[in-house]
């Protein structure tokens, strides 16, 4: 399998009841051996997430086969991830948080999961771009780096959840 067989699908917000059992279908195989009680509340989180009007999503297929997905959202003026991690806001501080980005583990390492971050940033009106990373997953953080992100700080978002690793993008 190459990423070039990939097959990139765009939704939003009214597409969410036609997508979520994929998202779910796949977060459970990417999560198989290495589910925790905070990645149980996923369901919610796609609810959460699909529920914003500005949602954007894409999933990519291979042979009518979901692979992976990334998705997220405009971030709420004044309750953008980075706020606290910057003295100055940006000019421009018009953010897209990018919630998700998951592969299924046969896509890994393919270049799969770059094509869709690209495809779910590369047009978006916003000037920033901000996402979470677990600190349990340095090769994650080191891939987005290469991908122009950079940490500024950290946030835990939830008392169970991770003392997430916070990176920001400029986007334009």
């Amino acid at each position: 399998m190459t990423t070039a067989t990939v097959e990139l699908r765009h939704y939003g917000h009214d597409d969410l009841p036609e997508i979520r059992q994929t998202l779910l279908d796949v977060h459970a195989d990417a999560y198989a051996d290495d589910m925790t009680e905070f990645d149980e509340r996923f369901p919610w989180f796609v609810d959460h997430w699909g529920g914003n009007p500005g949602f954007a999503c894409v999933v990519g297929y291979e042979d009518g086969e979901p692979v992976g997905f990334a998705y997220g959202a405009p971030a709420a003026p004044g309750r953008e991830w980075w706020r606290e991690h910057l003295t100055e806001p940006p000019a421009d501080d018009s953010t897209f948080s990018v919630s998700e980005l998951m592969v299924r583990p046969r896509w890994r390492k393919t270049g799969t999961a770059e094509r869709l971050h690209v495809a779910l940033v590369e047009n978006r009106p916003e000037a920033l771009a901000v996402l979470l990373v677990d600190p349990d997953h340095p090769k994650v953080q080191s891939l987005y780096e290469t991908w122009e992100y950079r940490k500024i700080g950290n946030r835990q978002p939830f008392p169970d959840s991770p003392n997430f690793a916070v990176m920001l993008r400029y986007l334009r």
